[in-house]
């Protein structure tokens, strides 16, 4: 049997096989992040599936960062019953979900939440237009949320919470020296940038234990001026293994800035996939918590060296699963031709229209190397 295919835990939370769903924004939930019956059936559908860890999408903690139209929110209390509703079918069909927490900080859709975006720090960042700059008892309030979200989480049946710290979402933008600039306790060194994630982590361990497991998710490097380097982001990174982290996954960029991750479309050859190989080889020797490597991953072959040669302890993808929920049963079935998905990014346009995020070329009824084509 492939070690992908291995029973593995994280804090106690068993995982079938190696393979885990990144979160990805579904476009699904109500105007006011409620879960919804199509919500759910497009995670029973990944549970169905296969995959091992369903990470669901960004959830915001507070209503002033949420970050897309029709996201999931976590930000009060009214929302738990929804989300048990959620985590309930995805066990009912045999899976493991984790929920993200994420605040959008600066990047917040003031048009959806009608307050203020919150930026790390004022000046000429890449998202100050009409920010406001976050003070410290909104950092205190902020870092409350997060652990409120974490335990409505759990009462909601959740077998883990990712904290989102990548992609230029709020704690992205503290990590990054293009969004803060701040000459305080959480501005300059990397010591005072990481502040804020060690004191959610503190905040959200006493509110549901160690027992629970707690992910990060980070960049290995922003790819914009000025932006997290590499060895930031690995010093960062052992800061928050230490903390009592259980779990990290790996990914890079900034979004809306036309660099999230040098991700590409037409991902064609073996050698084109796992963007981010290189910095998951490095950081893998520098902590002892497992590592979820995410970005480009198409192939199963790329899949298994990863994981055999020690570069990570579990494959994430986003993309593929939007084609093919159920990719992982047909490969464990042994059928291990690769992902149908040619990354030409089209699925996300349905989910700004309300539609909800799905793949636009597989609906088209076009095939796997008509697509390609038009991509390359």
């Amino acid at each position: 049997m492939s070690e992908l295919f291995a029973r593995s835990f994280i804090n106690g939370m068993p995982l079938a096989n190696r393979f885990v769903r990144s979160a990805t924004w579904e476009g699904l939930a109500t105007d006011h992040g409620a879960v919804t019956p199509r919500l759910i059936d497009t995670l029973i559908g990944l549970a169905r599936g296969g995959v091992g860890l369903i990470i669901c999408s960004h959830s915001y903690v507070s209503p002033e960062g949420q970050g897309t139209p029709w996201q999931i929110g976590v930000y009060r209390d009214e929302l738990v019953d929804g989300l048990k509703e959620l985590t309930s079918a995805v066990h009912d069909d045999g899976g493991r979900i984790v929920m993200q927490l994420a605040h959008a900080g600066a990047f917040a859709e003031v048009g959806l939440t009608g307050l203020p975006a919150l930026a790390v720090s004022k000046g000429d960042g890449p998202a100050d237009a009409g920010a406001i700059e976050i003070s410290g008892r909104e950092i205190a309030r902020i870092i409350a949320a997060f652990a409120a979200a974490a335990r409505r989480a759990r009462e909601a049946g959740f077998d883990g919470v990712q904290i989102h710290a990548g992609h230029g979402y709020l704690l992205s933008q503290f990590l990054s020296p293009a969004f803060n600039r701040r000459r305080d306790e959480y501005g300059g060194a990397m010591e005072n940038r990481a502040r804020i994630h060690l004191a959610v982590c503190r905040a959200v361990r006493q509110e549901v234990g160690a027992d629970f497991p707690l992910l990060i998710k980070m960049n290995c490097g922003d790819f914009i001026d000025n932006g997290l380097t590499a060895e930031d982001s690995m010093q960062a990174a052992q800061m928050f293994a230490a903390a009592g982290f259980d779990a990290i996954e790996l990914s890079g960029g900034i979004i809306r800035t036309g660099k999230l991750s040098p991700s590409r479309p037409g991902i064609h050859s073996e050698d084109r996939e796992a963007y981010y190989r290189e910095y998951a080889r490095e950081l893998k020797k520098k902590i002892t918590i497992p590592l979820i490597l995410v970005g480009g991953m198409r192939s199963f072959t790329v899949a298994e060296k990863l994981v055999c040669d020690g570069i990570a302890d579990y494959i994430s993808m986003s993309r593929p699963f939007i084609r093919e929920p159920e990719l992982i049963k047909r490969w464990q079935a042994g059928d291990r031709r690769k992902a149908e998905c040619v990354s030409d990014n089209l699925c996300f346009a349905p989910g700004f229209s309300g539609k909800g995020v799905y793949c636009v070329t597989r609906e088209r009824g076009e095939n796997k190397e008509e697509a390609e084509s038009a991509y390359s």
